[in-house]
This record gives structure tokens, sequence and C-alpha cells, in this order.
């Protein structure tokens, strides 16, 4: 088979796999028959390094891996991290301070470790840790000052948020915070902030830069708010079935869901010549 999109990019939460945190036999022979044609299949998620190594290492994917939204990109055979960005500990304080002024819970993320000011008990926060693989550092004071007092630099912050409030904290943040920051979704319940620009839009532009494909010859697949810049750079932006609706009104084809074999799907109608 001759490939037709040299680069396919991929979220994976609610999009490479389905609700039981599987990959599906037909998406993981669909990724294999690509890059074996020679076509480069990336994975672009929020989840931290950390998190998604063991994920793509499964997969047996070579190359480039990006996690926290386009902040860190990493070699996935060696884990060495290609690009490290983040924000100082200026930065991330005054986030939590606008979180906690909301009344919320917040995590922050500092390379490979999670502090949370939620208590262990906290059923979104267990969730959390069970679906990411990694345990949390809880605290019992207020993050901002945890934050300050250490010099956290870190990559983002969270916070976790009933289903049914989702937009109302979102748009506060953004109202806040979205001239200096990026403000963004990758979950039904999570609300994310993170650096100006390291977006997943412009870890496709690395990508593809890196290995030297055109960027008409790039397909991008997500789900949620924070694939939306990835969704735009591509030549090609699919949003799969289950996607939140303002990614499907931006997407250029919309597939079948996450629990249907999407990214294969996608591989299949766009990968190929």
């Amino acid at each position: 088979m001759k490939i037709n999109c040299g680069l396919i990019v991929s979220d994976f939460d609610g999009t490479l796999i389905d609700d039981n945190q599987r990959i599906l036999p037909e998406v993981r022979e669909a990724i294999n028959d690509y890059v074996r044609a020679g076509g480069i299949f990336a994975v672009c998620t929020g989840r931290m390094l950390n998190s998604i190594l063991p994920q793509v290492r499964s997969l047996g994917l070579k190359g480039l891996v990006i996690a926290y939204q386009g902040t860190v990109i990493a070699d996935i055979e060696t884990g060495k991290i290609i690009r490290n960005g983040g924000m100082d500990h200026y930065a991330v304080a005054e986030i939590c301070k606008n979180i906690e002024e909301l009344g919320l819970g917040v995590n922050v993320y500092c390379d490979d470790k999670i502090y949370t000011d939620y208590p262990e008990d906290n059923v979104y926060i267990s969730r959390y840790e069970r679906i990411i693989g990694v345990k949390a550092t809880h605290l019992d004071r207020k993050m901002s000052e945890f934050v300050t007092e250490n010099k956290l630099f870190c990559q983002k912050v969270l916070t976790l948020v009933p289903e049914n409030e989702r937009k109302k904290v979102y748009d506060e943040l953004s109202r806040r915070l979205g001239d200096r920051f990026d403000v963004t979704c990758s979950a039904t319940v999570l609300v994310e902030v993170s650096p100006l620009g390291d977006n997943k839009g412009e870890a496709l532009k690395f990508l593809a830069e890196h290995y030297g494909i055109p960027i008409e010859k790039t397909v991008a697949v997500g789900d949620n708010l924070n694939d939306l810049p990835m969704i735009l750079a591509a030549g090609i932006g699919c949003a799969v079935g289950n996607a939140a609706e303002e990614l499907k009104a931006a997407a250029d084809f919309v597939s079948a869901s996450n629990n249907e074999g999407a990214v294969a799907q996608i591989i299949k109608k766009f990968g190929f010549a």
C-alpha cells in the first residue's frame, strides 16, 4: 500500500482508546499497517509524559510523543525530552489563586509529579489517578502557597469539576486568564491551564517540520476542546463521533466514535492513496 498523508496525529483519551481504556484490535492493526507502509503515527495528549509513555510503547510506536498538550515532546524509545516547556512559580501561583477563589480544588503538574489539594477519598481524583496510572501527592494546604514556597516550575494546572459545571468554570477562567494562558478542556470534568502557545496545534507543526512532512499532508484526530488547535492546524482535521460539538463544527471530517474504531476508519480513509 502507498501512503497518502505522511503524518497522522491522534489524541489519546476519548479518541485512540475506547471508554474502557482499551485500544481496539482494528485500531492497532490499522496503525501497524500505516506505519509499515511508511507513515508516521504520533500521539498528542494532555496526559503527563510518564502516563503516556507506557501506552505508546505498548503500541510499538517509534519516534516522538507529545505530552502536556504540546508543552513536552519526547522520544518514545529513550524517554529523552526534546522540548520541555512550562511556567515559572509566579505564573503557576497566579493560576492557582484564581482557581482557589472559585472554591475549587487544584492539581499542579511538575514534570513527572502531580500535587493536589483534593482529599484522597475524593471520587474525581481517585478515578483520575486510576485512569492515568499516576498517584498524586496530596496536600492539606493552599496550592498557591505551596507552589510559591517551593518555586515549582510546572507544565499545567488543572481543576476537576462536575460535568454540568465545566462550561461555567471554563468561561470564568478564560475570562480571568485567557489573555496570558491557554485555558482548555480535555475531558468532560477537566478544565486545564497551560502556557500560552504551547498547544496541540503548535506541537503538530513541530512534528511535521521534524519529519519533513508538508502540513497539507498531515491528519489530526481528536475529541475535545484541547484538540481544536491541532484540528485547525492539520491538513485534514478529524473529530471522532463522540467529540464535543464545537470540535465537530470545526472538523473537515467526523468519523465513528472512539468505541467504534474511529482512528482505524480515519487511517483507512486518509492514510493511504
